[in-house]
């Protein structure tokens, strides 16, 4: 088994991705046959009602989580929630799932949607590092979920 830190997470529902600031968080990679992961964050209790709702719901849920840097591309995650629990001002979110896909190349995809809507100069530059750092869904993935 491999754990690495997790430095932030985005949920997908309902074709919006939500941040969810951590207070802490891990990936535990398992490393067995199934290629399962283990994630596990704590947040602000403000969310435990949604997560027991998903979890009740028996929901697939589609994640992007940076791993360790900051700057590192998000990986993609399909979890179900597997336990929620209330630790004193936060919350423990629990879940299990599967990596999607090796890497996107991310920025790589996004210079070439942002080429593709006409931008260049100074405006293609302002653009990309506004958009690098907020990691907006790529047209590319919103058209495969649908």
């Amino acid at each position: 088994m491999k754990s690495f830190k997790m430095i932030s997470i985005q949920v997908l529902h309902e074709d919006q991705l939500e941040n969810f600031p951590l207070t802490d968080g891990i990936i535990i990679n398992q490393e067995n046959s199934h290629r399962m992961w283990i994630l596990e964050m704590f947040i602000d209790k403000k969310y435990q009602e949604r997560f027991e709702r998903w979890m009740e719901d028996g929901e697939l849920l589609e994640t992007k989580v940076v791993i360790s840097y900051p700057e590192n591309e998000p990986a993609g995650f399909r979890v179900a929630i597997d336990a929620v629990k209330q630790m004193g001002d936060n919350v423990s979110v629990l879940m299990k799932g599967r990596l999607k896909r090796a890497r996107s190349q991310y920025a790589e995809q996004l210079l070439e949607e942002l080429i593709g809507e006409g931008l260049e100069g100074d405006q293609l530059l302002k653009r990309f590092e506004s958009d690098m750092r907020s990691r907006p869904r790529l047209k590319k993935d919103i058209d495969q979920a649908e």
